[in-house]
């Protein structure tokens, strides 16, 4: 069982940065795979980044590549979201979730969530 808690949304003007948090509880965070998803108003959710369990491994949405950088800190049961550059169209609920399972970039490939933290850009 994980459980998931996540902080650092809020709002920020286009152009700026935001940096997401996500504690984890459990024993098994440091062998599971993360995954940041976003959802926007009318829209369904959506995959952003994910990690592998020993940080090695990453992927990235296209509209996010380069301006997001996912990581972990096991030691500290976190997952972070840096986010730069931010967009209007970066505005969502963000979401964090753990899977064991290897279809990261579906949300029905996770098995935990989180309860989600809202990101607004304004233009």
């Amino acid at each position: 069982q994980v459980q998931l808690v996540e902080s650092g949304g809020g709002l920020v003007q286009a152009g700026g940065s935001l940096r997401l948090s996500c504690a984890a509880s459990g024993r098994t965070f440091s062998t599971s795979a993360m995954g940041w998803f976003r959802q926007a108003p009318g829209k369904e959710r959506e995959f952003v980044a994910a990690i592998g369990w020993t940080g090695g491994t990453t992927h990235y949405a296209d509209s996010v590549k380069g301006r997001f950088t996912i990581s972990r800190d096991n030691a500290d049961n976190t997952v972070y979201l840096q986010m730069n550059s931010l967009k209007p169209e970066d505005t969502a609920v963000y979401y964090c979730a753990a899977t064991k399972r290897l279809a990261w970039l579906l949300p029905s490939g996770y098995d935990y969530w989180g309860q989600g933290t809202q990101v607004t850009v304004s233009s």
